[in-house]
């Protein structure tokens, strides 16, 4: 398996090289940065530019073409006042699950506010619910609605943290202050990350879909 951290160390010299001081910070998201990653995950990178045009994307392309496992690299790449300007449902999950490399995220991003782990929580089960309903309607992916499960996972971090004020950055750790339903949505994404889930695409909408029912149905109540 690669060493992160040696990459990193490339990818930051690449970024620097063609950058200079216009790079304003560079971190590390996803299963790579919280010491969870297989062989096959990807590399989450984050790299902040002073400012970012269609331009700056070419030599950012032209910047890392050359890095070992670059088909792994993808991540989150803007100028700081789009960062700054964020929605800041998003911006509750991407300040929590970013380690710094170079620079302080949180120099970037605005003041955090009571309601952005709710608004987090709200969107992310309005675009899930959706996306269940099309795909058993059009798309007939399960494929799809496997990556859907695997994406409330982070819905189920804004949610502890909305109904109890924990943040799990860890899925084991997290693992260990949910029941119910939220347990089981945690279990199904980890089951089918690991290829061990057999459920047809009916069970696992069925179980999605009626999650993220329930999950707007008390936001609303609220």
């Amino acid at each position: 398996m690669m060493e992160i951290e040696n990459w990193m160390k490339q990818y930051c010299g690449a970024v620097r090289a063609a950058f200079g001081d216009r790079v304003r910070y560079i971190g590390l998201q996803g299963s790579r940065g919280r010491g969870e990653a297989g062989p096959d995950s990807d590399i989450d990178v984050v790299c902040i530019l002073d400012s970012c045009s269609l331009q700056d994307l070419e030599t950012y392309r032209a910047a890392v073409k050359d890095l070992p496992d670059r088909d792994k690299l993808c991540g989150f790449v803007s100028g700081t006042a789009e960062l700054a300007a964020w929605d800041r449902g998003e911006l509750f999950q991407f300040r929590r699950d970013t380690t710094d490399w170079c620079g302080r995220l949180a120099d970037l991003l605005p003041p955090e506010e009571p309601g952005d782990a709710r608004r987090a929580l709200h969107q992310g089960a309005c675009g899930l619910y959706h996306l269940c309903c099309h795909n058993f309607l059009h798309g007939r992916s399960r494929e799809a609605v496997a990556e859907a499960c695997k994406a409330a996972v982070f819905l189920l971090q804004a949610k502890l943290y909305v109904e109890q004020g924990l943040y799990c950055r860890r899925r084991s750790d997290l693992e260990q202050h949910l029941t119910g339903q939220d347990l089981e949505i945690l279990q199904t994404a980890q089951a089918l990350k690991a290829g061990e889930c057999r459920e047809d695409l009916t069970a696992l909408t069925d179980r999605l879909f009626a999650w993220c029912r329930d999950v707007i149905g008390q936001q609303k109540a609220i």
